[in-house]
């Protein structure tokens, strides 16, 4: 366990930046498909907000945001999401992330992809933004 530290500069600070880390995690995110960013990126900024109150509050405060055994879950269910897409687009005939093949007949090819691209990109996301926490949290002895 990491004690907190003790300047209130860094406690202020540190509340006060993560949640615009979130904010600018987010949109780097939703805007992956139209500018360079996407669910990587995302995923990493959305990991440094959290671990930046990891680092200033101490795990003992921080570890009720994102308790150990969620980042696990949860980065099981992101790898679960992102193969789980390429694996549907295989059973209905396509190759493996192949976007036009997925079963959602009443969408137009365009809006197959871009909702195909989306659901594999939250799951990037969630994969790489636990992996990092749960990375930070086992090398601390969580």
């Amino acid at each position: 366990m990491m004690a907190p530290t003790e300047s209130p500069i860094i406690h202020l600070a540190s509340r006060g930046i993560s949640p615009v880390i979130l904010l600018i995690g987010l949109y780097v995110f939703f805007h992956g498909h139209y500018s360079p960013g996407g669910g990587f990126q995302g995923g990493v900024l959305l990991a440094a907000a959290i671990l930046l109150l990891r680092l200033s509050l101490g795990t003992s405060l921080s570890q009720p945001i994102m308790p150990s055994w969620i980042t696990l879950r949860l980065s099981a269910l992101g790898a679960l999401i992102f193969a789980g897409i390429g694996l549907v687009a295989v059973l209905f005939g396509g190759n493996f992330l192949d976007y036009h093949f997925l079963p959602m007949p009443w969408l137009d090819p365009a809006y197959l992809r871009y909702y195909g691209i989306l659901m594999i990109e939250v799951g990037v996301t969630i994969t790489v933004m636990t992996t990092l926490v749960s990375i930070y949290d086992d090398l601390l002895g969580c």
